[in-house]
């Protein structure tokens, strides 16, 4: 389990981590075209956060804005808007408005059922597959997070079916990560990060009354 002052800082909150993690992946693409169609399809996640929103002229410019934004201005791309003057932005972008009454489960969060759809999209093969498999084993790790016990795969399964209305499914030869797995890695990374300040002042304790 990854603990916030570890995580780097969300530069606008309400897209999320997985938002900011593709934005950086798509920084690090070479290829000119394949990091601006990288882009184009961050911006759709995006948008597919807050439909919502779509009636408002200035919709699809507010979003690559923030995309530039996300960027810290690094991302070069050839959008359908000019790039805006990182000097000129003179307060925060917009907040971003959600309505939570669609997040089906609260444990996995807005942002993953906003990725599921978008991999509704993908044509069947071979890299739809291996994404239904990195989605289901992102599934499973949350869940674990929230409930730290156990799940079957089936569970998720069909946690992801509900989520992608039926679109995804998993197939019963994949294998997702083994409960045990991730519950031991997440236990270690805890024990990782417990301040030594508290077992020392515990330690001072048991001395001052054995004393």
């Amino acid at each position: 389990m990854e603990y916030n002052s570890q995580r780097e800082k969300l530069i606008i909150p309400e897209y999320g981590r997985n938002v900011q993690k593709m934005v950086e992946y798509a920084i690090s693409i070479e290829d000119r075209e394949k990091r601006t169609k990288a882009a184009k399809y961050i911006v759709s996640v995006m948008a597919s956060m807050n439909p919502q929103n779509r009636d408002s002229s200035d919709y699809m410019q507010t979003l690559w804005d923030h995309l530039y934004i996300i960027s810290n201005f690094r991302l070069d791309v050839d959008g359908p808007y000019p790039k805006p003057e990182k000097d000129t932005l003179v307060r925060k972008p917009d907040k971003v408005l959600y309505s939570d009454k669609n997040i089906k489960f609260r444990h996995y969060g807005k942002n993953i059922e906003a990725i599921i759809k978008k991999a509704c999209d993908y044509e069947d093969g071979p890299e739809k597959e291996a994404l239904i498999h990195t989605i289901a084993n992102h599934l499973k790790k949350s869940y674990l997070n929230w409930n730290r016990e156990s799940v079957d795969d089936e569970v998720i399964a069909h946690h992801l079916n509900v989520l992608s209305d039926g679109k995804l499914i998993l197939s019963t030869e994949q294998k997702l990560t083994a409960t045990s797995d991730i519950l031991a890695r997440n236990k270690s990374r805890k024990k990782k990060f417990i301040p030594r300040s508290k077992d020392n002042n515990g330690k001072r304790k048991k001395r001052s009354q054995q004393g």
